[in-house]
């Protein structure tokens, strides 16, 4: 399976019998399947079918998708104004100015009142409608495949570039287990030597409890568990890009996982590269948690 990005646009045009449909689809990051939906006045019955195809195609995201319709060759039905409604509508706006200092009413202003224009339906038989609708409808999936071509190719895109966020977590774990500070014989001279400097400056030590109190810090400071840690989750995240699917919820989980052994890996330093490299560490996870808020 592939990656899906959450971030996309397509747009389907057809014709039926005269009739210019358009869908304009776009996406953008969302916690579950949201729509919105923009349909010209009289198509409002296209909606809950409009939603079971979205959710259909879709597991995340917030969506957009806007219908026109529209009739080629002068085929495009006449307006017809309610004249009598209009000029009492008319006439009360010229009183409400004389009497109350009004703006006066404008010409769009006052056909754009409900019951003043209107539209008449143009396919008036339910055949006529149900052979629309089905227009319509194949437009609209027609968009939505291309709409998830397109988030598929970048998630592609993502995939990459997340599993070089990964391959370089990788590196720097690699290091940190490689770092000189970790060999045992470093540890004990660096122990020995603080030990040594806590008897010179002070006197009547316990000198087997603090040998001991040394002991318990060194293997506090001890960042094995950390690095193996982190190594599991590196062939977790790479698993996952494998697979594919829908994964955004389960890459972001393990992207606080790495932030958290990033986290412990700098508190638990005891010496200035490890530091450095526990900070790399965090600033890299960031990065890859950003870019996975935008995986379905």
């Amino acid at each position: 399976m592939t990656l899906q990005s959450m971030t996309g646009f397509a747009r389907s045009v057809a014709d039926h019998q005269g009739a210019a449909i358009a869908w304009e689809v776009k996406s953008v990051n969302g916690k579950s399947v949201e729509l919105r939906l923009r349909l010209p006045s009289g198509f409002e019955r296209l909606e809950p079918t409009a939603r079971q195809a979205v959710q259909r195609r879709f597991s995340r995201g917030s969506f957009q998708a806007t219908l026109t319709v529209g009739r080629a060759g002068g085929l495009q039905p006449q307006p017809v104004v309610n004249e009598a409604f209009l000029k009492d509508i008319a006439g009360l706006a010229q009183r409400l100015q004389e009497g109350f200092g009004v703006a006066p009413a404008s010409a769009d202003g006052l056909l754009a009142l409900r019951g003043v224009l209107d539209v008449p339906e143009q396919f008036e038989s339910e055949e006529a409608k149900a052979a629309l609708d089905a227009a319509l409808m194949g437009a609209l999936d027609a968009a939505l495949a291309d709409l998830e071509a397109a988030r598929r190719h970048e998630g592609d895109a993502l995939r990459l570039l997340l599993l070089g966020h990964v391959d370089t977590i990788e590196a720097l774990t690699q290091r940190a287990e490689a770092d000189p500070s970790r060999e045992p014989a470093v540890i004990r001279q660096r122990l020995a030597e603080q030990v040594r400097m806590l008897m010179d400056a002070a006197v009547g030590l316990d000198e087997s409890r603090l040998h001991a109190e040394a002991a318990f810090l060194a293997t506090k400071a001890d960042i094995r568990e950390e690095i193996d840690r982190l190594k599991t989750h590196v062939a977790s995240a790479r698993s996952l890009l494998g697979s594919g699917g829908v994964v955004g919820r389960k890459l972001d989980f393990l992207a606080q996982e790495f932030n958290r052994e990033s986290n412990t890996l700098c508190s638990k330093s005891n010496a200035a590269a490890v530091t450095t490299i526990g900070l790399e560490l965090k600033a890299v996870v960031d990065q890859f948690r950003e870019q996975i808020q935008n995986l379905e």
